[in-house]
């Protein structure tokens, strides 16, 4: 049987209330002077709450299970992205998108993870959908390379910078390209390490927008 709207709502306000109560706590963005214990346990709960609650299969389960797997539950840098998609999650149960737990989304709502990276930009949180825009950008690229026989290993996984030179050094894009994939995973990165005032969410916008394109252009 569906759980009700009022208790959806009220499950997912008492687990935001509670991780904001520990990021008040940290004087830093990554919750570094934190005990260890503090952001893992504050991911994984979050991370259980997306898991219960949203539809299975929804665009908010799987990016939580993509930042997931990108930082684990403990990396501190997963607390501020998964809270953000939590609280989109209750927003869109609170506009009545989510007709109940067991519903999918609509296919018209979320058709990929971009588009849920428009969507949290929409709702406010810039931040999240940096991060999400970003990681997309990252796994296109190393398809990318796939295609094009460009190796994405060399004992360890190679870093997402390598990749984009080796791509323009090949040929797969103009130097162009490179130069705007370089500045977009910049913009990532800040967003992934705290660092939330070195960028605006017309900049995100922008990346969202850029991605997209480049995506078109240079499938995979």
């Amino acid at each position: 049987m569906p759980l009700s709207f009022e208790t959806i709502l009220q499950q997912i306000d008492a687990v935001v209330a509670a991780v904001e109560k520990v990021k008040n706590q940290s004087k830093y963005d990554d919750l570094s002077d934190l005990k260890c214990t503090g952001p893992s346990e504050a991911a994984a709960r979050m991370h259980a709450t997306i898991d219960r609650l949203a539809p299975v299969g929804s665009s908010h389960s799987k990016a939580a299970g993509m930042l997931m797997t990108q930082y684990g539950v403990t990396n501190a840098y997963a607390v501020g992205p998964l809270l953000g998609i939590l609280k989109a999650m209750r927003a869109d149960y609170a506009a009545g998108y989510l007709s109940s737990v067991a519903e999918l989304i609509h296919a018209d709502v979320f058709a990929d993870f971009l588009e849920m990276a428009d969507h949290l930009l929409a709702q406010g949180y810039k931040d999240p959908a940096a991060v999400m825009t970003g990681s997309v950008l990252e796994e296109h690229l190393r398809k990318l390379c796939d295609k094009s026989g460009i190796n994405t290993t060399n004992g360890a996984q190679k870093k997402v910078d390598l990749l984009n030179a080796e791509l323009a050094g090949t040929g797969v894009y103009a130097k162009l390209d490179q130069k705007n994939v370089t500045a977009w995973l910049d913009l990532r990165n800040k967003a992934a390490h705290g660092k939330y005032a070195e960028y605006t969410k017309e900049q995100v916008q922008a990346l969202l927008d850029g991605v997209r394109h480049f995506m078109v252009r240079h499938s995979a």
